[in-house]
């Protein structure tokens, strides 16, 4: 099955990379956002990502203000219910405020922004097929959902009539799960897919090899996740490759990223223009299957989904 193909609602072709918004309005500034919105548009992306809960709204406020003098030749996403539950009344509410944050009456792309145990998924598709029924967002995407819950998803949707159109996991290099079944899935049932974290949090920067600071020493969170020692070796082994082909290792992580047959729009970030422009790199970067695989063999591989290591 075909992926839905994404357009902008002037009827562009959706780039091949996406811009993740989440550091507007927090640890870039107006000024520093403003200028990576411009970055990313010249180099060709015209597909923007935030959420309801990004930086208490200003992301979505900053990047309605950056896009609305062009809006019909983005694709603008946004995503629901990662606050409050997956329930009807809160998608509605939630969605109002971001289309009020964005100043747009309709966005492209609207994802629950994670599973809810809590609230039945009938219910949540229910209200995300009424506000596209009723011309409000035209693409249905799901993030951080597995791959059964996806496909739970997706037959809801397909009784309503409508489709899951996206999907958004996390994948990098030391980040691997959505190998086993969600590309797979996807590959196989028609999915786009714009993973986020490319750079796993900062650690494939190789910055934290060099002895500088960040958020995986800061903040327990992203600590937890990336606190595993052979992903630290990972990244120190990608530096030193980066070295060797004279590439940015963070052109390097981004490009094996997008290089996967079942991504289509790997989502890139930062902080800065001049810390963006490394991941901008990857968008014209050429990488041989020989790198590829000298990368991928960095990391571990994660288990097939049957568990028979023996067939691997």
């Amino acid at each position: 099955m075909k992926a839905t193909a994404l357009t902008t609602p002037s009827g562009l072709p959706v780039s091949s990379f996406s811009f993740g918004t989440m550091q507007f309005g927090g640890k870039a500034d107006a000024d520093q956002s403003r200028e990576m919105y411009d970055a990313s548009r010249a180099a060709g992306i015209n597909f923007f990502d935030t959420a309801y809960v990004y930086t208490e709204g200003r992301s979505e406020t900053l990047l309605g203000q950056f896009a609305k003098h062009e809006r019909d030749d983005l694709v603008i996403a946004t995503k629901c219910a990662s606050v409050g539950g997956s329930g009807s009344a809160n998608i509605r509410a939630q969605f109002d405020e971001s289309r009020t944050r964005l100043g747009m009456d309709t966005v492209d792309i609207f994802y629950l922004h994670k599973w809810d145990e809590d609230t039945p998924l009938e219910e949540s598709i229910a209200a995300l097929a009424e506000l596209r029924e009723a011309g409000l967002f035209r693409y249905i995407g799901v993030s951080n959902f597995s791959a059964w819950q996806t496909m739970k998803a997706a037959c809801i949707a397909q009784n309503l009539g409508i489709r899951i159109d996206i999907l958004q996991p996390m994948y990098n290099l030391v980040k691997r799960q959505a190998e086993v079944e969600i590309l797979p899935m996807a590959i196989s049932e028609g999915f786009n897919v714009a993973p986020y974290s490319p750079l796993g949090g900062g650690l494939l920067t190789g910055k934290y090899a060099s002895g500088l600071g960040g958020r995986l020493l800061d903040d327990q969170y992203y600590k937890t996740r990336y606190g595993v020692e052979w992903m630290h070796e990972t990244a120190n082994n990608l530096s030193e490759l980066a070295a060797e082909v004279g590439v940015s290792p963070i052109t390097l992580a981004v490009s094996w990223v997008a290089q996967h047959k079942g991504i289509t729009q790997p989502i890139i970030s930062g902080r800065s223009a001049e810390q963006l422009r490394p991941s901008l790199d990857a968008i014209d970067y050429s990488m041989s299957d020989d790198l590829y695989k000298r990368i991928t063999d960095l990391s571990v591989q994660p288990a097939p989904a049957t568990d028979r290591l023996e067939e691997a």
